[in-house]
């Protein structure tokens, strides 16, 4: 049975995706599926060539970022992988394929190098959420990020439906200005990783290991404390091996700007 690598690039061109996709095929056979929306068209055409699938939805493309989780649960309902990397892809790119690792849960998270209460948007996204005693209980955990999620199909599923639910029940509280003119907060992209920290912090699903930032396999580097890389360009861990997986990078952009031109040139990106 396939392994599956399922992530969104709705309303994004190849320039966003491109490194993405050349490095995950530089190391991995198996199947891609991209949600993407009607119009991504040109997308579509120029990803094919990286024998990639695609998903097809109808959605805001400023709410994609949480409702992404409902068309990749649907979409998993119908189909059958082995295991599933749930990952961001406009910020990712690949050292090595992301399965070739010893997972020890059902279900693999990434922590950071920082704690809820450390990080001011991590903290307004659980307060604005759920209320200051749910954040007073959870503010000492180590966030980890929602962006890159590795498990087997069915707990995958649990995990999905789950955080399908949260989202749909619990609503971030929006800026006035945003509430009376029902239009997206721009603060609440990106709050699916608090209802992540929410439901596996607080134990509503089992079988989940966690791996701290500075020991791999995923590099979570907006928070990483130690960027090193190798005579190839390699980000390592503290053990000098090479991250199978590289996150966030833009954030770090002059840390990270020699090593990703190079990786580029390799990949013969423009």
């Amino acid at each position: 049975m396939k392994n599956l690598v399922l992530s969104a690039a709705f309303g994004l061109d190849l320039s966003q995706v491109e490194l993405f996709v050349k490095s995950l095929r530089r190391h991995y056979n198996d199947d891609i599926y991209f949600l993407i929306g009607p119009s991504d068209i040109d997308l579509k055409e120029k990803l094919k060539p990286y024998n990639c699938n695609f998903i097809t939805a109808e959605a805001n493309k400023k709410e994609i970022s949480t409702k992404r989780f409902k068309f990749f649960l649907e979409f998993l309902r119908e189909k059958k992988f082995n295991k599933i990397f749930c990952a961001d892809s406009r910020d990712i790119y690949f050292q090595s394929n992301p399965f070739d690792n010893e997972y020890k849960g059902e279900i693999n998270f990434f922590l950071e190098d920082k704690k809820i209460k450390d990080c001011p948007i991590n903290s307004k996204w659980i307060i604005r959420s759920y209320g200051n005693k749910v954040y007073n209980d959870l503010s000492d955990e180590i966030i980890f990020c929602a962006g890159t999620v590795l498990g087997t199909h069915e707990k995958m599923i649990e995990y999905l439906s789950l955080i399908t639910k949260q989202i749909s029940e619990v609503k971030y509280k929006k800026r006035l200005k945003f509430l009376l003119t029902f239009r997206p907060d721009k603060e609440g992209r990106g709050v699916d990783q608090g209802h992540a920290n929410y439901l596996v912090r607080k134990k509503l699903i089992q079988g989940c290991s966690f791996y701290p930032n500075s020991e791999g396999p995923v590099a979570t580097v907006f928070y990483l404390e130690k960027v090193i890389f190798d005579d190839q360009s390699r980000l390592v861990n503290k053990f000098g091996k090479p991250y199978s997986v590289v996150h966030q990078y833009d954030k770090r952009w002059s840390e990270f700007s020699s090593a990703v031109s190079r990786i580029k040139e390799n990949l013969n990106i423009a």
